[in-house]
């Protein structure tokens, strides 16, 4: 049988093949401490599920409209213009099933094969597995260490040339936790509007922030006509998952992702939309006490990290990642990420899941227990020991 060819330019997703293995190995009797998943592990909020039982019982069970039911795109409207600090309405707001039907409806309506996107490296892999599926180019800009993983305007500005369409933004940032300033993102905006380019702006972390005020670009005046802004539940509300994500784009472009869901999803499950009314608009106080317990984790894991010989971190600003530089140890990301699961029994992501230039760091999620946090920085910190008089 023939397939396209254009299936094999899909890339997997690391944390998902390592989770296998690691359930390989916990079959095999080995304890494991997954700190490979972008996961919270908290539960729903009760009042979130009870709003979705209560749809559900109520008949909510049918087709929705393939954007998302009038009452949820308001709801999105209202929150996304409260806590960006724009004005936008329901009809430019879309509801999908997950963050990745946004991302990937948004590059299938706007990129054209020979077209360039401007991606994040190290940056999540969907941004350069879909770019190759579209026939596009995917061009890295290189996130720096020494400028707290944000990137440099002027290597963005290198970058961009007459087949450039988009720019991909993600702040808080996948894996690292760097978050782009106010400055930056203005910047990204001129170069967006000299050149005539998109600017999809993956905001998925955007409440899981410590120690900086959350800045979208979408809040840059006249930003708005060329920009995707990406949000959702998975994260900010434990809603992994309920696959719910939301954008708010130009109203004409909203208007090609309806289509695009019709011939491909119909549209999202009409109950859970109801979930996501309750979550944007009800009480949060769930949510900040999440944040803060991902803060006290963040430290403990940090301050773990830069314990060890060979290890050092940096402090992330938001999300719930920490991207250790371990080039220290001599070993490679590949061979770091094989240790701390085969011989520490710590499932973690090497740096070049994420891109090229992930060579030199590991992802680490403290998405888990304090107490496993702990652990696993003490199990990392002995099987190092052991290489070194090995």
């Amino acid at each position: 049988m023939h397939y396209p060819e254009r299936v094999d330019l899909l890339e997997s997703e690391g944390a998902f093949v390592v989770l296998a293995k690691a359930k390989k190995l916990e079959a095999e009797g080995k304890s494991i401490i997954h700190l490979q998943i972008g996961e919270p592990d908290f539960d729903t909020p009760p009042n979130i599920c009870e709003a979705a039982i209560k749809a559900i019982r109520d008949g909510h069970t049918h087709y929705a409209p393939s954007g998302g039911i009038p009452a949820a795109r308001k709801v999105v409207a209202d929150y996304m213009s409260r806590t960006r600090g724009i004005d936008v309405g329901p009809e430019h707001s879309i509801i999908m099933p997950g963050c990745k039907p946004v991302i990937f409806c948004s590059m299938l309506a706007l990129i054209s094969p020979g077209d360039e996107v401007i991606i994040p490296d190290p940056g999540y892999p969907t941004y350069r597995s879909v770019t190759n599926f579209l026939g596009a180019k995917p061009v890295t800009v290189k996130l720096r260490e020494e400028n707290n993983f944000r990137f440099s305007l002027r290597d963005v500005e290198t970058a961009i040339t007459t087949r450039t369409r988009m720019i991909i933004l993600n702040s808080p940032h996948n894996p690292t936790g760097g978050i782009l300033t106010h400055e930056d993102l203005e910047g990204v905006y001129t170069l967006a509007k000299k050149h005539d380019l998109w600017i999809l702006s993956d905001e998925i972390y955007s409440r899981i922030i410590y120690d900086v005020a959350f800045q979208s670009v979408g809040s840059v005046p006249g930003a708005l006509e060329r920009t995707i802004m990406i949000d959702g539940m998975s994260k900010t509300y434990a809603m992994t998952g309920w696959r719910l994500g939301f954008g708010v784009m130009p109203k004409k472009l909203a208007d090609y992702m309806f289509t695009i869901a019709i011939n491909n999803f119909s549209s999202t499950a009409t109950f859970s939309q109801y979930a996501l009314i309750e979550a944007l608009q009800g009480p949060q106080v769930a949510i900040d006490k999440m944040v803060e317990e991902f803060r006290s984790r963040r430290d403990i894991i940090v301050d773990g990290l830069n314990s060890i010989e060979g290890i050092t971190c940096l402090r992330p600003e938001g999300a719930f990642y920490v991207f250790p530089n371990i080039t220290g140890t001599g070993l490679t990301s590949q061979e770091f990420a094989d240790l701390m699961l085969e011989q520490a029994g710590v499932a973690g992501l090497a740096g070049t899941a994420f891109g090229r230039h992930g060579e030199g760091y590991i992802r680490l999620s403290y998405a888990n227990s304090a107490e496993n946090i702990r652990k696993a920085v003490a199990l990392l910190k002995q099987a190092l020991a052991g290489v070194r008089k090995a």
